[in-house]
């Protein structure tokens, strides 16, 4: 009897191991991925969620902040290569109050007009823009999916184990532990890993389109005199470890490293008559 109770979670388990071996890929900087998903599937869902967000927060109607952040999205989009280097991306201005921009698979890029007080010039938004351009070229959204299933069907499997075999009640105050645990020992850990390649790639993808790396570390520190200020408001900063961003020395410090290898990238893109002059 003891046996039978042990398949459920033996079968979960089983299909959790197959699905991560069917599913491995790689990422730009080499990471090796979760990726269950077809990009065509990905690109369907970035557009639903970006036609809904049109639907929830207003577009800006300023002419002269549209055509600035489109010169520094096409500008930066027109350095891919590969098989997204002849899409067209829609790019949209947001007249949101956040420091936030995002790029969603199927080649779409938001941007809040709050983000513009805070990334000061062309160079500094392409930081921002490359960034969240590089979430997609790394098809992050894709492995945050596919790491959401397979930790999903594996909560699954433990949960019908524990219900097995200890009382509900206990049953749930375990799973509640194995969720927090499975949130900073798997999913959290992912998103800073995910957003610390995204730094990287970002830089040189936004070096490559002509706009200057050592930007990059200027917009951040900007990030962390916002952070600070909107996190006095609100009582503090939870610790990098459950965060889903790291902190801001850390990215600060990872890109530093960075520049002098971007700004090779940089100069050669220079060279090459890449030399974007977006003002807002």
């Amino acid at each position: 009897m003891a046996s039978n109770r042990k398949l459920p979670l033996a079968a979960g388990l089983v299909l959790v191991v197959t699905l991560i071996a069917i599913g491995c890929a790689t990422s730009p900087l080499g990471r090796r991925q979760l990726v269950l998903f077809p990009d065509a599937d990905m690109a369907v869902m970035g557009a639903q969620a970006f036609d809904q967000m049109k639907t929830q927060v207003p577009l800006s109607e300023n002419a002269s902040t549209n055509a600035y952040v489109d010169c520094v999205a096409q500008a930066v989009t027109a350095a891919l290569d590969g098989p997204r280097s002849n899409r067209a991306w829609e790019v949209l201005v947001f007249d949101d109050e956040s420091a936030n921009a995002f790029a969603l698979p199927g080649s779409k890029i938001g941007v809040h007009t709050g983000l513009l007080e805070v990334a000061v010039d062309q160079n500094q938004l392409a930081t921002v823009i490359g960034h969240e351009v590089a979430h997609v070229l790394s098809r992050h959204s894709n492995e945050r999916v596919s790491t959401g299933t397979a930790a999903q069907l594996g909560m699954v499997a433990v949960q019908e184990a524990l219900s097995a075999n200890v009382p509900s009640a206990a049953a749930q105050q375990t799973m509640a532990l194995l969720g927090l645990g499975a949130q900073v020992g798997i999913i959290l850990p992912f998103s800073r890993t995910q957003e610390s390649e995204a730094d990287l790639v970002g830089l040189d993808l936004m070096a490559r389109a002509g706009f200057d790396p050592q930007a990059s570390v200027q917009l951040w520190r900007n990030m962390a005199r916002h952070a600070q200020a909107k996190q006095s408001e609100a009582g503090g900063a939870p610790p990098e470890f459950m965060s889903t961003h790291p902190s801001h020395g850390t990215r600060i410090a990872n890109l530093e490293k960075r520049v002098p290898e971007a700004r090779k990238l940089y100069e050669a893109a220079r060279a090459q008559g890449r030399r974007p002059r977006c003002s807002p």
